[in-house]
């Protein structure tokens, strides 16, 4: 071959090949951008069908109450989540499989089963979709946390921190959105953003295969002897573990708060303009719920700073204090009719207060339980969570729509018990 033709087709092939080594490149140097930014991808698919909810019913014909139809999908694919990560966390499969295939394998299915909306045909076939999506974000968030803690383990709050905070403004997206179409200023069809959603996801799964390689997972050894239920219930070994126990307490007093906070948000604004003698349209309800709920991502952010230099448990036992000093001062400036700008300061503080520890909870979690049993350990943490995150919700929402702002008090048990669970130290395990 001449020698001219040969460089030039030496040439060739190195100019096909910066893009990908270029990713990889990118992807070696910040991983912790990469996960951050894949966890926010896959997770999309959590939020976005609530987002387009009015359209989506419009075209199922469905006439009925658009809130109870909220609830439906919302349950279902908290309900999948749930047993997806009690699934994964009790029977240490989150630990036998490697975390960025079990990631990769999980957005592209999520991504499948939210595109089978498109040909739903209403909410009982969409609901049933919503449970798989639902099983498939198990092996997104908790196995996401995983990636982050293996990736960065002498930084893991800090990390985490990211994460966390993608998945904060995803919570507030929806209200975002809402915002946006409601003034006029966006408008996308509802099959598009579920479209962009599971093609997101899918990217989500390109960004983690570019991650270098991690130490493969312990292979768990399991004598023929051991019984059906041993082997069912592998994941539980992280509570013989008091440095996982102290931070599970922990985020369990978290997560009665967390979530009942934010799915209260509109009816508290709602009653903090009416205080006021204000009225409220539906664009500034879905921007200050935006606001509201989206502080609490770069308060993820700066509580991962903090971590660097106080530590995680400093941090976590911050955001819970924080939360019961701004849960008493908001609740005393509602009983004293406070203007609203004040009431919006003190929910906005309280809102980022009640998440600037989340981070650190997995962080202190996954710092007590061995490298073999953090994935397991952290899935069935998750799915506990979420799991008193609903009965929160269930319990108490109603009870501060009936009998007014004063009732926000039975919120405290959460993060007083997760103080006291903070109380004592531990060593790493």
């Amino acid at each position: 071959m001449p020698s001219a033709l040969q460089g030039a087709l030496v040439s060739s092939t190195k100019s096909l090949t910066p893009p990908i080594s270029g990713w990889r490149q990118w992807a070696n140097r910040y991983p912790v951008a990469l996960i951050a930014l894949a966890q926010l991808f896959g997770t999309s698919l959590w939020f976005t069908p609530n987002a387009v909810l009015a359209p989506m019913l419009e075209s199922w014909s469905f006439t009925s109450d658009s809130a109870a139809a909220l609830g439906q999908l919302t349950s279902s694919v908290q309900g999948g989540f749930i047993v997806g990560t009690l699934a994964l966390g009790l029977a240490g499969l989150a630990d036998r499989f490697a975390a960025r295939h079990l990631f990769m394998a999980s957005c592209v299915l999520g991504a499948l089963t939210n595109l089978a909306l498109l040909i739903a045909p209403g909410l009982l076939s969409a609901s049933g979709l919503r449970v798989l999506t639902g099983l498939a974000l198990a092996g997104i968030y908790p196995i996401g946390l995983k990636l982050m803690v293996h990736t960065a383990p002498d930084r893991a709050g800090a990390a985490l921190a990211w994460l966390v905070g993608m998945l904060v403004l995803g919570t507030a997206l929806p209200h975002g959105l809402a915002a946006l179409q409601l003034s006029g200023h966006f408008s996308l069809p509802w099959g598009a953003a579920i479209g962009m959603a599971s093609l997101l996801a899918v990217a989500g799964a390109g960004l983690v295969a570019l991650l270098p390689a991690i130490a493969p997972p312990a292979r768990v050894t399991t004598s023929t002897k051991t019984s059906l239920l041993a082997r069912a219930t592998r994941g539980l070994a992280a509570w013989r573990h008091p440095g996982f126990v102290r931070g599970a307490l922990g985020y369990f007093g978290h997560m009665w708060e967390l979530y009942t906070l934010w799915a209260l948000v509109p009816l508290l604004l709602t009653t903090m303009a009416r205080l006021n003698d204000l009225s409220l349209s539906a664009t500034q309800l879905a921007l200050h719920s935006f606001l509201v709920i989206a502080v609490g991502g770069p308060g993820c952010v700066v509580g991962g700073w903090l971590s660097r230099t106080r530590g995680s448990l400093w941090v976590a036992r911050l955001g819970l204090a924080g939360s019961v000093i701004l849960t008493l001062l908001f609740v005393t400036a509602m009983q004293g009719d406070a203007s609203y700008g004040l009431l919006l300061g003190l929910l906005a503080l309280w809102s980022l207060m009640a998440v600037i520890d989340s981070p650190q909870f997995s962080a202190l979690a996954a710092g007590g339980t061995p490298v073999e049993l953090q994935a397991s350990a952290l899935a069935v943490m998750n799915a506990i969570g979420f799991s008193l995150s609903l009965v929160s919700i269930a319990l108490l929402t109603p009870l501060v729509a009936s009998q007014g702002s004063l009732l926000l008090l039975a919120i405290l048990p959460g993060p007083l018990l997760g103080l006291l669970a903070l109380a004592r130290r531990v060593d790493p395990a």
